[in-house]
């Protein structure tokens, strides 16, 4: 409880205590309305204070103005009919108090998860200067500067490891508890906490462009994005509040008016009593509190389970997902390739393992990587030249004079070659030399543990399809597909295919069907971009992944992808709950406070009770890891 909920809560407790007290001291006249008057004041006159600025600058219709209305027109009529019974006056203002307190503490508790997330915000960097370590602004760190980790600290910017083995506490970036080992030559991302060895990194981001910051900005602009549900709230207030207090106004008058006109008695006081009671009544906290508090809950929560969700507007249209379209590589297996046969070679493995890994020595791709692993000596860039990528097909170069062509069966049909077929199950590269077939390297990739068992809980929560886009051979891609249970699959597609797929599947689904594209964010920027929703999972590293994607997974778990979902979908239901109750429970308590069967506690119970239970509801979405 911080330092103005404890304020709160004393000048609650003062009030109660005082109210209590005059129920038994036998204390009238004057004096009694002074002593009720200051309880009143001590718990009520910031909402005064707040009401009385609203007047002012013209935005009176709010809870505050409610509130004052009803407490203020309470103690004018127990002064006209000389009752001296403040009571109700004083107890609305003292439970709607208790109300607002109980609201920030629930908003604080649910902003607790982001804070925590908060604290990865590295303080300093050590630099070593002259042989000490100097403690430096992170943001006065550039490219390629050297600096020392050492066991406690956060890291503070994106780097490569140069020196020293460790492992990282991660929990704080990915939900999971379990340390994560790092060695040398590792990249290692910022907002990690180092638990053993000293390390040394080189930085390879600016501390504004690093892991961390991303991350942070990402979430402190999270609540800028707000759900049509909130919008539907903010509008529904704006003119359900004049509306409640030109209809308490007319309750007020029209009956005791009608009456006298009809020659009976007017009982103005009753009417008024009811008239103040449909306003107690009629405030809409319950509403505008619970409802974003429950999406703010809901991304709170999603963050402490290593889930990014940049706006409650995502997490609304998440919750409604019934099409999960996957890329392959990366997202649903592992994206390390290894070689595991050479068929077909017109000339030793060796060489054609080295050809082929100089012609693709300028490509990050996964698959040139493992070729360039398989050579297992360093690349010598000097013997290429005219390197020329064929964008989905491969790649050709000039090495040692000769002429490489490095790719898939297009590629070689394309330079007029004929590729002898491959049965094998893998990514299949073959190798021309000089125009000639020279064989073929059976590349495989492997499924992530836990694909199978996403993909089985997706179909659990709803998912009536699941679909794979991949640029890989037809032969691996329906491999994956059968071992994961992937409804349909389509293969050898360019980036821009995967974006047509993408468009005509959600040409074919309902508008009330939302579909969600899963990738690793760096090469499928477009796709995540045309989805309803774009996830990037372990992707932490990549700013496309950050950009591009409405979603961000912090580690590479797929079971992550369901979770996202499941946790959208408690937070909606709890937001649909919160609605039909407080609307629900309003109106069959303004026509009791009309005809005159609720009185001034029924009144709090509608208004402050009805908003405790509708904040205690949507704390339960900050509650995810049994999801």
């Amino acid at each position: 409880m911080n330092r103005k909920q404890r304020i709160m809560l004393i000048r609650i407790l003062i009030s109660a205590a005082m109210v209590i007290a005059l129920s038994f001291i036998p204390v009238t006249g004057l004096p009694r309305f002074v002593l009720y008057m200051l309880s009143y004041l001590i718990v009520g006159y910031d909402i005064l204070r707040k009401a009385i600025k609203g007047i002012i600058r013209g935005q009176v219709f709010d809870e505050c103005f409610l509130m004052a209305t009803a407490t203020v027109g309470a103690i004018a009529l127990a002064i006209y009919e000389r009752s001296g019974d403040y009571t109700e006056a004083v107890a609305v203002m003292l439970f709607y108090q208790i109300g607002e307190l109980f609201q920030s503490y629930a908003v604080g508790k649910s902003r607790k998860n982001i804070t925590e997330l908060m604290d990865i915000r590295p303080d300093y960097a050590n630099v070593e200067v002259n042989g000490t370590l100097e403690k430096v602004d992170p943001d006065d760190v550039g490219i390629g500067t050297i600096i020392i980790v050492q066991p406690g600290e956060k890291v503070p910017i994106d780097g490569v490891v140069i020196e020293g083995d460790s492992s990282l506490n991660t929990s704080a970036l990915t939900g999971e508890s379990l340390p994560r080992e790092i060695h040398q030559g590792d990249e290692i991302i910022s907002g990690s906490i180092n638990m053993t060895g000293l390390l040394k990194v080189r930085t390879t981001k600016e501390f504004g462009d690093s892991t961390v910051s991303k991350i942070l900005d990402l979430v402190e602009n999270a609540s800028s994005r707000k759900s049509k549900s909130e919008d539907f709230i903010s509008k529904f207030a704006r003119i359900y509040t004049p509306a409640v207090c030109l209809s308490a106004l007319a309750l007020a008058i029209l009956p005791p008016v009608v009456s006298m006109i009809m020659g009976g008695s007017a009982g103005w006081e009753v009417w008024i009593y009811r008239a103040l009671t449909f306003l107690v009544i009629s405030c809409p906290c319950a509403l505008v509190i619970s409802i974003p508090l429950s999406f703010f809950a809901g991304i709170g929560g999603a963050s402490n389970a290593g889930i990014l969700i940049k706006g409650s507007n995502y997490l609304e249209t998440l919750s409604k997902t019934k099409i999960v379209v996957f890329d392959k590589t990366g997202t649903l297996t592992q994206g390390v390739f290894e070689v595991n046969a050479i068929h077909h070679g017109t000339i030793d493995d060796e060489r054609i393992i080295e050809y082929a890994a100089l012609a693709e020595s300028a490509s990050s791709h996964p698959i040139s990587r493992s070729l360039q692993k398989a050579y297992g000596k360093a690349i010598d860039r000097s013997r290429v030249s005219h390197i020329e990528e064929i964008s989905g097909n491969g790649v050709k170069a000039i090495v040692d004079g000769h002429e490489i062509a490095c790719g898939n069966d297009k590629l070689m049909h394309l330079l007029g070659i004929e590729p002898i077929m491959c049965h094998s199950i893998g990514t299949i590269i073959h190798v021309a030399i000089d125009g000639i077939y020279s064989g073929h390297i059976v590349i495989s990739d492997v499924v992530k543990p836990h694909s199978a068992e996403a993909i089985q809980s997706l179909r659990k929560i709803g998912i009536r399809k699941a679909v794979m886009l991949t640029g890989d051979a037809k032969k691996v891609a329906e491999s994956v597909a059968e071992k994961l249970g992937i409804d349909t699959v389509y293969s050898e597609l360019l980036p821009a295919d995967k974006v047509d797929k993408v468009e005509e599947l959600i040409a074919s689904k309902s508008d009330d069907e939302k579909l969600v594209f899963v990738g690793d964010g760096i090469n499928d920027a477009p796709v995540l971009g045309r989805a309803d929703i774009g996830i990037a999972m372990g992707a932490m590293g990549s700013d496309a992944a950050i950009e591009a994607a409405d979603v961000v997974l912090m580690d590479d778990d797929p079971l992550k992808i369901p979770k996202a979902i499941k946790i959208s979908q408690k937070c909606l239901r709890i937001v649909y709950e919160n609605i039909v109750f407080a609307i629900g429970v309003k109106l069959i308590c303004l026509a009791l406070g009309a005809l005159g069967i609720a009185n001034m506690w029924l009144a709090i119970f509608a208004d402050v009770g009805v908003m405790i239970i509708a904040v205690l509801n949507a704390i339960r979405a900050l509650y995810v890891k049994s999801l």
